[in-house]
């Protein structure tokens, strides 16, 4: 970690001059442990600012002529990355499910002065720098083909097809990821965040409060003791009773 006295070193590589303006003007008002020490026009400038300054931290527009910001990583070596992104984009709203699946940071232009404070504060909690698995997720997930998803646990990351997920169960402020391999793996983010990353997705189903559903592992709906759901593994799942109307446009077999 830095001492207390160390200013957190920042490069800005956008290809626009307004929003490097912006940005830089967001993070000198509201950020005062960041340092602006680099503002760079494209890729190249970019990694050239990064081998000089070693920076601890890079806000990284993705959209950019010639280069995009996915190719970053593809200038240095994985033993070598010592500095972590924060994605800065104007991307629609199907690209920020991609994020979220990927696990990255990012702030969505306009960024506002909150959102800067938060994605600050998440990376000063942070233990480790960025990773190339990371980066290659972002980039899966961008072609849309949006297969895998990043599962972040206290040691790191876990990277799961989303076919071999089971279903997903809250544990207050955790999420339990449990696979069709009955493999547990405990995340450290809530259930609304795993649905909202997901959101579009006809894979999963949010049955309840406390579960997150995979639609293609469900057997069938059981009417009587106040309905619920059970998997193919015979496992039983507790239905919301607002939730059985949608259950049905599922077109999943009723048994009494």
């Amino acid at each position: 970690m830095k001492n207390q006295t160390d200013k957190i070193k920042t490069i800005i590589i956008d290809d626009e001059p307004k929003a490097r303006i912006l940005l830089k003007g967001l993070i000198e008002e509201f950020c005062e442990n960041l340092e602006v020490v680099a503002e760079c026009h494209d890729l190249p400038s970019g990694v050239k600012a990064i081998h000089k300054y070693k920076p601890d931290l890079i806000f990284l527009d993705i959209e950019m002529p010639g280069h995009s910001g996915l190719e970053l990583l593809d200038f240095f070596e994985e033993e070598k990355l010592s500095f972590s992104i924060i994605f800065t984009t104007a991307y629609n709203q199907y690209a920020i499910r991609a994020f979220k699946l990927s696990a990255v940071d990012y702030l969505l232009k306009p960024i506002s002065p909150d959102d800067l404070i938060n994605a600050v504060s998440l990376f000063e909690k942070k233990t480790k720098p960025y990773s190339f698995q990371s980066m290659e997720f972002v980039r899966e997930n961008l072609t849309e083909q949006n297969k895998r998803i990043a599962i972040p646990t206290t040691s790191g990351f876990i990277f799961i097809s989303l076919s071999d997920i089971l279903l997903f169960k809250a544990d207050n402020n955790y999420t339990e990821v449990i696979t069709i391999h009955q493999e547990k793996h405990l995340a450290s983010r809530t259930l609304k965040n795993f649905e909202d990353a997901l959101s579009g997705n006809p894979l999963f189903f949010r049955c309840h409060k406390s579960y997150m559903i995979n639609t293609e592992l469900i057997s069938h709906y059981v009417k009587s003791d106040g309905g619920y759901i059970i998997l193919k593994n015979k496992q039983s799942i507790p239905i919301s009773p607002e939730k059985v109307n949608d259950l049905m446009k599922l077109n999943i077999v009723i048994k009494r």
